[in-house]
């Protein structure tokens, strides 16, 4: 574990760990899930976060064994359509959508002399950051057209860091998911893992809820890993 005086910078995952869009995809997937015969269930759902739109979409089509039924154009058809309707979803996000603890935590890192970057599968990040009215606490956004793996490959955190301009071992990447945590983790960077499902991949820090979340937790949290 490197000491917290190392720590110069923080990559975000966006979903879950600044707000709860989830909700929302889980919603338009789940209504164009239904449009071409594929059951939904809670289990399908939560299989679905933290991934781009075409793993999601061949997840939800490999469940109906559908998965090679449609053509390349017609898988992106969908996304499309999924993308447009989720859009539609989240028009009335405001900054009271920000999770308990990160309005005050984005704040002490600004004034702490931190950045900060997203690490979002998202197109959308910018849009809702705007929405949120955060978008100017942090010094860039992985572009997901960009990548070429998803998570748990660490390239979208090893892009977030190189926004940063920072090494690895400077930074805490925050997840609220297993595959996140493991891509924080394979990029060299600090794995801070928020809730139930990011616990089972092991981060280096660890906290139940985003109301947890403070420099002087994360010191002491680093202090208490050695």
């Amino acid at each position: 574990m490197v000491e917290f005086s190392d720590i110069k910078g923080f990559t975000f995952d966006l979903d879950g760990v600044i707000t709860d869009t989830a909700k929302f995809h889980e919603q338009a997937w789940h209504d164009l899930a239904m449009q071409i015969g594929v059951n939904w269930s809670d289990e399908l759902g939560n299989q679905l976060k933290g991934i781009s739109r075409m793993d999601s979409l061949n997840m939800i089509l490999s469940a109906a064994g559908q998965q090679d039924k449609y053509s390349d154009e017609e898988k992106q058809a969908f996304t499309i359509q999924k993308n447009t309707h989720y859009v539609e979803l989240i028009q009335e996000i405001t900054p009271k959508d920000i999770l308990p603890g990160m309005t005050a935590f984005l704040s002490e890192i600004k004034s702490g002399g931190y950045i900060a970057s997203i690490a979002s599968a998202s197109k959308n990040a910018p849009k809702i950051l705007e929405k949120l009215g955060i978008i100017d606490d942090f010094v860039g956004i992985v572009d997901p057209a960009t990548l070429s793996h998803g998570k748990p490959d660490p390239e979208i955190f090893t892009k977030a860091g190189d926004i940063l301009k920072l090494s690895p071992s400077q930074i805490i990447g925050l997840e609220d998911a297993s595959a996140g945590v493991e891509a924080i983790k394979a990029a060299g960077q600090t794995a801070l893992g928020i809730g139930l499902a990011a616990k089972s991949a092991s981060p280096n820090l660890w906290v139940a809820s985003t109301a947890e979340i403070s420099l002087a937790n994360i010191a002491a949290g680093m202090q208490n890993s050695k």
